[in-house]
């Protein structure tokens, strides 16, 4: 019961964080949310950047599982168009999970006032993608799939345009079918200029 009650906190700090920030959360609003007394939220967590920590970890754990990160790296395609079908998973899971979409919003803003929001919006928006990346293309030269190059460039380039089109889907939701179409054939393109 207390774990429900714990993850029924960090959801709605998630999702009131995502909307109005770090500094506009408080816990009298946040604890009313839930049907509970600020008592209630403190029986759990200390305070409010201990909920913000816990929020992080959590996030962390949940995208490594399903999405992957450099600990948890992604098998190298066995060919071009399972490429195409693994990043378009990567994709569709990105813009329309819920708990991603309000993390990549939380940090974004965030990433201006909390160092460790930082460092994990570089990570997840720049430097993991590129590193899962460079694995990926690495063994996709080994395969003999893309011609040899310097695969974390190439991990650099193709991320990029797809990050940007994530991006757009979170301004503007109603690009995102649009969005994915492009990303689909960015991800052919590529292919067709570096693929074997």
């Amino acid at each position: 019961m207390a774990n429900d009650t714990k993850e029924r906190i960090l959801d709605a700090a998630l999702e009131r964080f995502s909307q109005y920030g770090y500094a506009g959360t408080n816990i009298r609003e946040l604890s009313g949310s839930l049907g509970l007394v600020k008592s209630g939220i403190y029986k759990h967590f200390e305070s409010k950047e201990e909920i913000w920590n816990a929020l992080l970890d959590r996030m962390i754990a949940y995208y490594g599982e399903r999405f992957g990160s450099p600990e948890h790296l992604p098998p190298v395609p066995d060919s071009q168009e399972e490429l195409t079908a693994m990043t378009m998973r990567m994709v569709d899971f990105t813009v329309h999970d819920k708990r991603i979409v309000m993390t990549r919003k939380v940090l974004s803003v965030e990433q201006f006032r909390d160092e460790r929001a930082k460092a994990l919006a570089t990570k997840h928006f720049l430097t993991g993608l590129t590193q899962m990346f460079t694995h990926v293309f690495s063994g996709m030269m080994d395969k003999g799939l893309l011609r040899r190059d310097d695969p974390e460039m190439l991990a650099f380039a193709y991320t990029a345009p797809i990050s940007a089109l994530i991006r757009l889907c979170d301004r503007e939701p109603e690009k995102t079918e649009e969005a994915m179409a492009r990303a689909e054939a960015f991800s052919r393109h590529f292919l067709k200029t570096y693929g074997c």
